[in-house]
């Protein structure tokens, strides 16, 4: 009999796995030299602008947002979930080095986020009613209609099942303190329902204020619980490094992992965190209100620096505390760290803080999806609402089905989505190069 979980997990692999690992690293470290490491040269313009602020457009277009607010709702979708919970999930199953991937991927990958940003904004247009043509589709147009139709029937799937994700692992939390699945599914996608309503403004707005609470919160605890094992955090950062580059042995529960698939599972969980070769996240940032393209793309890719801050943090709370190698795979492991080591207050804080990161996650990816949704269809308004009610009922259900097989299947559409996102950009590069120089 055909089992689907076994075929999701030999596709992505053994078929899949060495394709997209030369694929996403290739490009991510040919762009950081083709320009010239703006990871690095970018930084003191990141800090200037977070301090200094934006250059905004003289008259604010109708559908247009604050060039932060774009940024934060940006970070809706990378500062969520998947800094919680992915960097366990890639331990689980490759091993402690893939957390070292994990964060190589990040820092490497921000540059491709970079490229998407710049290009996004410089191709942007605009509808007679002040929807905005911004994201991956637009500017794969510019090179070939084949590229764009390709992402954009591909990706609008994509985001509902990132938010279907962030329900089931919202639910399965929330189910060790005896909350049906379905209460929590029906909740989630009550108030994103709300919030999507309001449009890009609204979304801007919330997650700009829900963004630095949940993050603050998550880190107090966070770096409370490791400052009481120090020397515990010296060994598991030995044991990260020791097991990049070799085969990680069995112990506990966990079954051993080879090197390819230390570096496969840490990179995939890195592109679900930062969405670095995937497009989406250039979507929220389209529609920032900036003059300089190269602005917005730097405020981006700055934004991976806390991407990586988180992801550390929690791949080192389940190595420090050893539950990662202890039981089945589960995305629950976090919630455990701090029931354990930081009874009482610290459960209901992360609960609370892990609420808030699925709420912006689901939003935020909601919203790219709404965006792609609407170039695909002209903003037509019957077709937008069809979206949203298909995007609200496959967050309640994602709620209820197995976490496994939706984490599969996530991981093998992401490959198809990143093919044409990542070969658009790279001809874009050679053709207009002129675009991602950085402007004053």
């Amino acid at each position: 009999m055909f089992d689907v979980h076994l075929f999701f997990d030999w596709l992505n692999n053994y078929i899949l796995a060495a394709p997209s690992i030369i694929l996403f690293l290739g490009v991510s470290i040919y762009l950081t030299f083709k320009t010239r490491f703006i990871q690095v040269r970018g930084l003191p313009r990141f800090f200037n602008l977070i301090f200094g602020g934006v250059k905004e457009m003289k008259k604010q277009e109708k559908e247009t947002i604050n060039p932060f607010h774009a940024l934060f709702a940006a970070m809706a979708t990378t500062i969520g979930m998947g800094n919680v919970v992915s960097p366990s999930l890639a331990i689980m199953i490759g091993g402690p080095g893939a957390l070292f991937w994990l964060v190589t991927y990040m820092l490497f990958g921000s540059v491709i986020k970079y490229v998407e940003v710049s290009y996004a904004l410089d191709t942007r247009a605009y509808l007679k009613d002040g929807f905005i043509l911004g994201g991956p589709i637009q500017y794969l147009r510019t090179v070939g209609s084949w590229l764009a139709n390709w992402y954009g029937y591909l990706i609008i799937f994509v985001v509902v099942s990132w938010s279907s994700g962030q329900s089931n692992t919202l639910a399965n939390i929330m189910a060790l303190e005896g909350v049906p699945h379905w209460i929590v599914g029906a909740s989630l996608a009550g108030f994103v329902f709300l919030a999507l309503s309001g449009g890009a403004k609204r979304v801007g707005d919330f997650a700009s204020k829900l963004v630095p609470i949940m993050f603050v919160l998550y880190v107090t605890f966070a770096l409370s619980i490791l400052l009481q094992n120090l020397s515990a955090v010296a060994a598991a950062a030995r044991l990260v490094f020791q097991s990049a580059f070799s085969p990680a042995a069995a112990v506990g529960g966990f079954l051993g992992a080879s090197v390819l698939r230390a570096v496969r599972e840490g990179m995939f969980r890195g592109i679900f965190i930062t969405e670095s070769g995937l497009g989406t996240s250039s979507i929220p940032h389209s529609l920032a209100d900036t003059k300089n393209p190269t602005d917005q793309g730097v405020l981006a890719m700055g934004s991976v620096l806390a991407d990586v801050f988180l992801s550390v943090l929690s791949g080192m709370l389940v190595l420090v505390t050893g539950i990662w190698s202890l039981g089945a795979f589960r995305s629950t492991l976090i919630y455990e760290v701090f029931k354990l080591q930081a009874p009482g207050i610290g459960q209901y804080v992360l609960l609370f803080s892990v609420t808030l990161f699925v709420l912006t996650t689901a939003m935020g990816n909601t919203l790219n999806g709404m965006q792609s949704f609407g170039i695909l269809v002209k903003d037509n308004r019957f077709y937008m609402n069809c979206y949203m009610a298909f995007t609200v009922l496959m967050i309640f259900a994602g709620a209820l089905v197995p976490m496994k097989l939706l984490w599969d299947i996530i991981d093998t559409l992401v490959i198809f989505v990143a093919v044409p996102n990542l070969i658009g950009i790279m001809i874009l590069t050679y053709r207009r190069p002129e675009v991602l120089q950085l402007r004053k």
